[in-house]
């Protein structure tokens, strides 16, 4: 794999050095910086050195006044304070998160997006609750079908085009229920051991395992439980998937399984052993 840094108009990147590689900004605002692959080296990124991918500008909470909702399709709402949900039963899950762009940079003919080479991709211990434990709290009702998921980040996606959004909006995806439910789907408040920083989705953000990064929705506040699939903006105009299964192409039904997209970076971490790894 070509390793040597590529920086386009616009980039930049701190002077690395060996004993210290630096992150390559690959937009300012929002922020969006890679981790220097070619330094790999550990079972875990550092968090200083770990990928960020915002669509929109980091928003500053103070967990004092945060709170999680929980509503929709359950027999009993919820409103968690953080030092609620730490003080239910901990759970953490080191596993590998990838922008479902990772590599655009060498897409053939060139694709629209942010230009990223190998390193939108990490790994790290992540430590929370599972989702389901907070589910059940809440008591989901039979008919239920997907779980979303709602950030603290919101604005409006590319203005005067065709494609921007119908005014501001927050970044939300939903979860098949299943996925909701499953072990490796966790509701973190702490990366590598230590608080989630501002950046990385402070103070609680999702962990899905074996799902590209756009599910692993950042600065979470609201959960909502959905009889019908969602249609936002994030989850049937961005990062969805075409399907042609009478003639003519439609919505895809699903996310496709990571494990079959893994791009070469991803491979090399997971190598280390660490893919999805339960302590």
């Amino acid at each position: 794999m070509d390793t040597e840094v590529v920086l386009l108009e616009g980039e930049t990147r701190t002077m690395p050095t060996p004993e210290q590689p630096s992150l390559i900004v690959r937009q300012k605002s929002p922020q969006n910086t890679e981790f220097p692959f070619a330094s790999l080296s550990d079972l875990l990124i550092p968090t200083e050195l770990f990928f960020v991918r915002n669509h929109f500008p980091s928003p500053d909470l103070d967990a004092r006044d945060w709170r999680l909702r929980v509503d929709g399709a359950v027999a009993r709402p919820l409103e968690l304070d953080l030092d609620s949900i730490k003080a239910m039963r901990s759970t953490t899950l080191t596993a590998v998160v990838e922008c479902a762009g990772n590599g655009r940079v060498y897409y053939v003919p060139p694709k629209e997006g942010l230009q990223w080479q190998n390193g939108a991709v990490g790994n790290a211990a992540w430590t929370g609750v599972l989702l389901s434990e907070i589910l059940e709290m809440a008591g989901v009702k039979p008919n239920a079908r997907e779980v979303l998921l709602v950030g603290a980040d919101s604005g409006v996606v590319d203005t005067n085009k065709k494609t921007a959004s119908p005014g501001p909006i927050a970044f939300a995806r939903s979860l098949p229920l299943e996925k909701a439910m499953a072990h490796s789907t966790i509701l973190a408040h702490s990366m590598n051991e230590e608080p989630l920083t501002r950046d990385h989705g402070y103070p609680l953000r999702a962990v899905v395992g074996g799902w590209f990064g756009m599910a692993w929705v950042k600065w979470i506040t609201h959960i909502t439980v959905l009889e019908q699939p969602f249609l936002g903006y994030w989850q049937a105009r961005e990062y969805f998937r075409w399907e042609r299964n009478l003639g003519e192409p439609s919505l895809g039904s699903g996310l496709v399984n990571y494990s079959q997209k893994m791009t070469e970076a991803a491979m090399q971490i997971a190598e280390k052993k660490v893919w999805a790894h339960r302590s």
